[in-house]
């Protein structure tokens, strides 16, 4: 189930209806009090947020869900009317792991969807890493260190399981932006080194396992 929350209703219907109508069930809501109503009752498999909604806003929504433990892992891409770098990278860095600016085609919202949905579940076969202290289930979305839980967001999750399954190979910050975020991500690799920075603050004394690779990029030290 997709979530989606637009005051448009016009925009709104048809986001809906399209994504039903490709197979992808989804709901529409007018603003976050709907949102979080039915959040309550039904955890979805993503949220599509628009930014400028009566109310919260859809970076205040994104905060709540990624302060959640119960949601913090939730795929959730972005959508909004403005094409500033500001908002892009605000998004990005709160935890949205994708993001659209309007006008947007019907055909590049379902392949954008479809291309998260792919990503959110490709380690799902996994069972547990665990390097020292760091303890990460894939399939559950859990990261313990030295028994105490971290919560990550979806995307630092993904990243640091890329790097933990991959460990001692040395990654580019464009390697692991097309491995985690997707060939079609069009921000820059500020958003690798944000992400690891964030990482590394969140993972503690596990943080050290992740190392910068002069002139290269990131890799998980063995």
């Amino acid at each position: 189930m997709i979530y989606y929350v637009e005051d448009d209703a016009n925009i709104r219907e048809l986001v809906v209806y399209t994504l039903n109508q490709t197979g992808l069930e989804a709901k529409g809501f007018p603003d976050s009090a709907a949102f979080f109503t039915a959040l309550h009752e039904q955890k979805p498999t993503m949220a599509l947020l628009d930014i400028m909604l009566p109310g919260e806003d859809g970076l205040t929504v994104l905060k709540k869900l990624r302060a959640s433990s119960a949601t913090a892992d939730l795929p959730v891409i972005m959508i909004t009317a403005k094409g500033a770098e500001y908002d892009k990278v605000t998004g990005l860095d709160l935890g949205a792991d994708d993001y659209i600016a309007k006008p947007f085609g019907m055909a590049e919202l379902v392949a954008r969807v479809k291309a998260l949905l792919r990503r959110s579940g490709s380690s799902a076969d996994a069972e547990r890493l665990e390097r020292g202290e760091l303890t990460v289930n894939v399939k559950k979305h859990t990261v313990t260190v030295e028994g105490k839980a971290v919560t990550l967001t979806f995307k630092e999750f993904s990243l640091l399981a890329c790097l933990m399954e991959n460990e001692g190979r040395a990654f580019t910050r464009e390697q692991l932006l097309e491995s985690v975020w997707g060939y079609d991500y069009e921000g820059g690799t500020r958003t690798v080194d944000v992400h690891i920075q964030t990482l590394r603050t969140k993972l503690g004394v596990s943080g050290k396992r992740i190392e910068t690779i002069r002139g290269v990029g990131y890799r998980f030290g063995e």
